[in-house]
């Protein structure tokens, strides 16, 4: 791999907390984070929101208003997520959607790859920039842009399994499993829309546990425990 997307659950930063930020954690990711840079790989990162807002579903609000507010929390972790990385020496530039003062700046498919020659890590914040699209989506799709070699996709279990391992014990977890397969047995990875993005544009998916020691780095080797979620 040269370029890769890490995709980065709210929920996940937020430790056993289940809000805010652990730091930790945090420290934990931006480590891991700065050796993938040390060793060459250009590294893209997208945050969920559900450390601060979840919006879908919300009773009495509208919709739209509700998935403003959760990119809006996206760019909030984005900036916290970002100082963390600073703290351990790297470079770091967020990308918007849309304007946000100075605190971010547009973002350009051209922006990415300057960054990127500078080593910079690229936060991509606010999702897709647009209501009814999570950050699923919005991660695959920056993914497509910037023509990554495949998404990383850290969460709070450790991979793909056959059913809900916290309701069966003998749940099965797959270490290689078709995004086709993933369709058909309706297994919960990412969301609709950005599963058929990944199976149109062949964007494979690297899903672990971001709480593994070392997770982040086994998994741009290909070498982890985890799941691949192929395309071909």
């Amino acid at each position: 791999m040269k370029r890769v997307l890490l995709k980065l659950s709210g929920e996940a930063l937020a430790g056993d907390k289940g809000k805010g930020f652990d730091e930790t954690t945090c420290g934990m990711v931006a480590d891991q984070v700065r050796q993938l840079v040390d060793s060459g790989l250009e590294v893209g990162v997208v945050i969920g929101g559900g450390n601060f807002w979840r919006g879908a579903g919300k009773a009495n609000m509208d919709r739209t208003r509700a998935d403003q507010i959760g990119m809006l929390a996206t760019v909030m972790n984005c900036i916290y997520v970002s100082e963390a990385f600073r703290n351990v020496g790297l470079a770091t530039t967020i990308m918007t959607p849309f304007s946000v003062g100075s605190f971010t700046e547009l973002f350009s498919k051209d922006r990415v790859n300057t960054a990127f020659r500078h080593k910079k890590v690229v936060f991509f914040a606010g999702g897709t920039g647009h209501p009814y699209f999570s950050t699923d989506t919005g991660a695959v799709l920056r993914a497509v842009e910037i023509d990554a070699d495949g998404i990383l996709l850290a969460k709070n279990i450790d991979g793909v399994y056959d059913s809900d391992p916290a309701i069966h014990p003998d749940a099965r977890r797959y270490d290689t499993i078709s995004l086709e397969q993933v369709l058909a047995k309706k297994l919960q990875v990412i969301d609709l829309s950005a599963s058929l993005m990944c199976q149109q544009q062949k964007m494979p998916l690297y899903i672990f546990a971001l709480k593994e020691e070392g997770s982040i780095v086994a998994a741009a080797s290909g070498d982890f425990h985890g799941t691949i979620v192929t395309v071909d």
